[in-house]
């Protein structure tokens, strides 16, 4: 998105969580409006329907929407319900939502209440029912920042934070599943390629159809009002404003990820083959212009692995991860550096569940293509019954694990018995996560050694700017 299209704060329809039914509370009385599409504009009734506060779910039932106030039916009608309190509600929550799924397929999947403010929607997707938060875009952002770190992170991490949320969100495009030819079911956008010795994928961001972000990690984290208690956090978005990463008048698309291990990644190894400028492998250590290492060679990317050198990301500092990670992060103790065991009917079975292809035994696991940062882009499964060339690399990390593995920078070791047989695979890692963009543990801890957020910004998008666009 051009930086001249944004002049003011926008209002943001957020995904928070799709289910057969869903069972929320209302702490605020609350005007009702039931819509007769998820497109239509015009109301079903001309007369807004006042409902108390208390417990309420819903479901689609012969092709309606309806809305149970505890077991009691209030409403069957429409594709779409608009909750607003009558009241101005602040800080205070407005609504919540019971049995919230966070890190959907992920080593940390678990669920949550969460409680927040702006308006809910419901809206029917097939047989399911999507609940969507409608709030102020700096609102969404108070959140997303205590969410994606710890509420009491250092200040001017949090600053950088919410100036690359800011960033990325913009940088999607708001507003296009509210145009008339936008589909009206969600899909996932799903990119790349098969052929007889190839499966090619990546997932891009602009995936959802009927809301501008999801609430999980496929976007960013939004876990409502309990995760932006802190003053800092407040601070941090009162200060950033409206301020983004832009490059050549584009609002950046800022990726982050928890650990790059060391070196990032290019964009290209992860997503399309379409490279910018400020998602570039850098050195994460200083000086900040330190030549970032190539590890697309084997031999080196393998040395690089086994070893542990200097890196902001590099630290046990208790202290500082204990503010840039949320509790169940810290669940990760081995980040940096990181080592997986399978034996080879484990393995199998894995590959088997989570690709849907039926590999037979495994033989081996080979690598084909490594970006500069050792992340695998492609690795070659073969087995007993076929091979096949997989990528990119989060494709590479589901089909590996039943939880994904930490990041596809890894190599890997055969494990066989003292007559020579096969037993199993030993996998050795570095980082966590896609490694594009802003290493989080190391900007925490670029921020515990008193830089400050232009400088941490200017260490992991080295080619873009500040600009403040409202």
């Amino acid at each position: 998105m051009k930086v001249n299209e944004i002049k003011e704060e926008p209002r943001i329809d957020v995904g928070v969580v799709t289910s057969k039914e869903i069972a929320f509370c209302l702490h605020k009385a609350a005007c009702l409006e039931v819509y007769r599409s998820t497109k239509a504009k015009k109301l079903i009734c001309e007369d807004k329907i006042l409902l108390p506060e208390g417990e309420y779910s819903a479901k689609v039932e012969n092709g309606r929407l309806s809305l149970y106030y505890g077991v009691q039916t209030l409403l069957q009608a429409g594709h779409r319900y608009r909750f607003v309190a009558l009241e101005e509600t602040g800080q205070e929550a407005f609504f919540s939502l019971h049995e919230v799924r966070i890190g959907i397929d992920f080593h940390w999947d678990r669920t949550q209440e969460q409680c927040f403010v702006g308006e809910l929607h419901l809206q029917m997707d097939e047989n399911s029912v999507i609940a969507i938060n409608r709030l102020p875009l700096e609102d969404y952002l108070l959140s997303v920042i205590a969410s994606e770190m710890s509420a009491h992170a250092g200040l001017e991490l949090l600053r950088a934070h919410a100036i690359i949320s800011r960033s990325w969100l913009l940088a999607q495009g708001l507003g296009k599943h509210l145009q008339p030819q936008a589909k009206t079911t969600e899909q996932k956008n799903v990119c790349g390629y098969d052929t007889e010795s190839e499966h090619i994928r990546w997932y891009e961001r602009d995936a959802h159809l009927l809301f501008d972000v999801c609430a999980d990690d496929h976007c960013q984290r939004y876990q409502g009002l309990q995760q932006a208690t802190t003053p800092q956090v407040k601070e941090a978005l009162r200060s950033t404003r409206g301020i983004v990463l832009a490059h050549e008048e584009e609002i950046c698309d800022a990726r982050f990820y928890k650990c790059c291990g060391g070196l990032s990644e290019h964009f290209e190894s992860c997503w399309s083959d379409s490279p910018k400028a400020y998602l570039k492998s850098i050195y994460d250590h200083a000086p900040t212009r330190a030549k970032a290492q190539d590890l697309r060679n084997e031999a080196q990317a393998r040395a690089f692995i086994l070893s542990s050198p200097p890196a902001f990301c590099n630290t046990r500092n208790q202290e500082v991860l204990q503010q840039v990670l949320n509790d169940y992060d810290q669940e990760t103790a081995d980040f940096y550096r990181w080592n997986v065991h399978y034996d080879v009917d484990e393995l199998s079975a894995i590959v088997r569940e989570r690709s849907g292809i039926d590999f037979g035994r495994i033989q081996a696991l080979i690598p084909v293509q490594r970006g500069a940062s050792a992340r695998l882009v492609k690795l070659k499964i073969v087995g007993g019954k076929r091979s096949l060339i997989v990528g990119k690399e989060l494709e590479i990390r589901k089909f590996l694990s039943r939880t994904h593995l930490y990041s596809s920078a890894f190599v890997v070791d055969e494990c066989r018995d003292p007559k020579g047989n096969l037993t199993g695979f030993n996998l050795q890692g570095a980082g966590w996560g896609h490694g594009v963009g802003l290493c989080q543990i190391g900007a925490a801890m670029m921020s515990e050694q008193g830089y400050q957020h232009k400088e941490i910004l200017q260490h992991y998008y080295p080619q873009a700017q500040l600009l403040q666009l409202y």
